[in-house]
């Protein structure tokens, strides 16, 4: 039997998650016979394809919830996890009776997705998480942008930084197909020496030094709000933490990009901020009101790649919101 993983694509907590789901599932449950892998991307519209889920054993990880009584296994942290309320009854329905209990979790207190898959494989399949522990606690640090400085998550020296980089800006749809056997059993730095990854990293690098120069010119800082458009040079991602790099003093980022199925509205708080956590705008509440969602600290909206005008529109609401908060901050202070 086949178990069929779906992971948040593009993201590296998302192959970390589909990686350790990976290994639990081979160690402790044994009951597939092979393990396949389906990206999914936040994107305007429909999330999930019910031709999609296969006839064996379907797990979804670090993705929002889907109600298919095909999904077996289902773990995510982000606030933002129900795209309707409806979904949301449907978890807790099987929470509350005990059906589902033990095959789908739900915990936004967690840092990445990774650990939370951890944690509960561990305490209750006894699961051994220990040659796991360097791809656990690099999930945490970038799913959590737990870097010591903007310079440390832009100038990227880390095995892990480079990964994350190729996982998020490669246009080769199978890389991170390929990348979540390997990331059960290597080191990340053996990860990054594989052949087809250096293939991908040289010209990465030179892209991700080009997204830092566009955006340095196109970025200004008002307020305590970082704004940027590169909607006229499309792009499958770029490094998050380069407003941060270029304005460190700010305290918001909202950013407008495009690429081949989306235009995307990114918001994003400084990590290394010196405000309180209590003082700081919930952003998954506010992306939440546009169809998007995320963390409190950084979220992300979805528009279909025609429609600029309303993903402006959001750009310019949300930008206006946040000014209005980080002067409050100032004047707090």
């Amino acid at each position: 039997m086949d178990c069929k993983i779906f992971y948040h694509d593009k993201c590296f907590d998302g192959a970390c998650s589909a990686s350790l789901f990976t290994r639990f599932h081979r160690e402790c449950v044994k009951t597939a016979t092979s393990y396949s892998y389906h990206g999914l991307v936040h994107r305007a519209g429909a999330l999930f394809d019910e031709g999609d889920f296969g006839s064996g054993e379907n797990a979804i990880v670090d993705f929002k919830y889907s109600a298919s009584p095909r999904v077996t296994w289902w773990f995510d942290h982000h606030q933002s996890a129900f795209l309707t309320p409806e979904d949301q009854k449907n978890f807790e329905a099987g929470q509350a009776d005990g059906s589902q209990r033990m095959r789908k979790f739900f915990n936004p207190d967690y840092i990445s997705c990774t650990s939370l898959i951890a944690d509960i494989a561990q305490v209750n399949f006894g699961f051994d998480t220990a040659p796991m522990l360097e791809l656990i606690q690099w999930a945490d640090i970038v799913d959590g942008a737990r870097y010591e400085s903007a310079k440390a998550a832009v100038e990227m020296a880390a095995p892990a930084m480079k990964l994350t980089m190729v996982i998020e800006s490669s246009s080769d749809p199978t890389l991170v197909q390929r990348l979540i056997p390997l990331l059960t059993e290597m080191s990340l730095q053996q990860v990054l020496d594989q052949g087809f990854v250096q293939e991908q990293l040289g010209p990465l690098m030179d892209r991700h030094w080009a997204a830092l120069e566009l955006i340095k010119q196109r970025s200004t800082v008002d307020q305590g709000v970082i704004t940027f458009d590169i909607t006229d040079q499309p792009t499958e991602g770029y490094n998050k933490f380069i407003p941060y790099y270029l304005h460190p003093d700010a305290i918001y980022n909202v950013g407008l990009s495009k690429s081949s199925f989306r235009t995307k509205v990114s918001v994003g708080t400084n990590p290394w901020t010196k405000l309180m956590p209590t003082e700081l705008v919930n952003l998954a509440e506010i992306c939440e009101r546009y169809g998007g969602g995320g963390h409190a600290r950084v979220g992300a909206i979805s528009f279909p790649p025609d429609r600029e005008d309303e993903a402006r529109k959001a750009v310019d609401e949300i930008v206006a919101e946040l000014r209005a908060a980080a002067t409050g901050h100032e004047k707090n202070n």
